[in-house]
């Protein structure tokens, strides 16, 4: 026998099963699909729980809103780009879906090389080594040109540039996220930090330029998101550091301002879950009322399912 004592087991205090509250029920169970199945099928068929669960939330809070007249606002990183998915955001804003989008610096030289080019994405590693690292000319002449023509005519950063790849006929202008939304008239936001691109680099780059084209387009965000109140969204993919700062700054103009920026939905999109998206963009604007989600996952996967799932939803009665 153990010199040791033992705590008695036998005098613990049980009770029935149905007094207790689970978190797991049967309705809340995938089932399986023929490999066939329709993506109606498929999408009733995911297990009601957890992110599968959460994803369903953010499209309905997407489809409620632009049935409201509230926008769904779009704040995306390069990488989104990158991966392929303009097609996909652009057949949203088509659809009427998205009412703004807002990207990084880096976002706009994807896009124009995608678009002028058919082409992007240096090897960042090998061509660093040489010093030859986004000295690619013709696309720092495109885009800081379209700048200083936007300091003429008092344009945000996002229009312009949108503007000079249509009016140049970009041979690829239908998957340019800032050519098919300047003819869209959906506002494309850029915001800046200055040395952080490669087209800053360059010889024709003007940080007077940039930095007032890249300030309107702030105001002009702000001015979107001061309608997000009452049902409105904001999706922020793949942006960890600038769009939820920016987000943050201009929620607290808007609130400033006294527009009532409360009871909305937002949503973060990303393969890893960082600080900033997280307090910024799910949490801290949301606490005022509204939901927050984090939704992980890698972008070329998780947004043409959001996409799909969206689609499918306004079909519904």
């Amino acid at each position: 026998m153990s010199k040791y004592s033992e705590i008695e087991i036998d005098k613990v205090k049980l009770y029935s099963i149905a007094q207790r509250q689970s978190k797991v029920q049967l309705e809340f169970l995938g089932k399986p699909v023929d490999a066939d199945a329709d993506f109606k099928t498929w999408w009733d068929a995911l297990p009601d729980i957890l992110k599968a669960a959460d994803l369903k939330s953010v499209v309905g809070a997407i489809v409620k809103a632009r049935k409201k007249g509230k926008p769904v606002i779009v704040m995306m990183g390069a990488h989104v780009i990158k991966v392929g998915l303009s097609p996909i955001l652009i057949d949203l804003m088509e659809q009427g879906v998205i009412t703004a989008l807002a990207m990084n610096g880096a976002g706009i030289i994807h896009d124009t090389e995608l678009a002028m080019f058919g082409m992007t994405s240096e090897d960042v590693a090998e061509n660093i080594a040489d010093g030859t690292f986004g000295m690619a000319k013709e696309t720092g002449e495109f885009i800081n040109r379209a700048i200083s023509r936007g300091m003429k005519e008092k344009s945000g950063m996002g229009e312009i540039i949108g503007k000079e790849l249509v009016d140049q006929k970009a041979p690829h202008l239908s998957i340019s996220l800032l050519g098919q939304a300047y003819k869209l008239g959906i506002p494309v936001t850029v915001h800046v930090a200055v040395g952080t691109d490669i087209i800053h680099q360059q010889p024709s780059a003007d940080g007077a330029e940039i930095g007032e084209l890249t300030y309107r387009d702030f105001k002009i965000f702000a001015k979107q998101i001061a309608d997000i109140g009452d049902g409105g969204v904001i999706l922020n993919i793949g942006s960890a550091v600038v769009l939820p700062e920016v987000f943050l700054k201009a929620l607290t103009v808007a609130r400033n301002l006294g527009y009532s920026c409360k009871n909305f939905t937002t949503a973060n999109f990303d393969m890893i879950q960082h600080y900033r998206p997280s307090v910024n963009v799910v949490n801290r604007p949301t606490m005022a009322g509204g939901t927050g989600y984090s939704i992980t996952g890698h972008h070329e996967i998780m947004i043409p399912l959001l996409a799909a799932g969206v689609k499918m939803e306004f079909r519904k009665p």
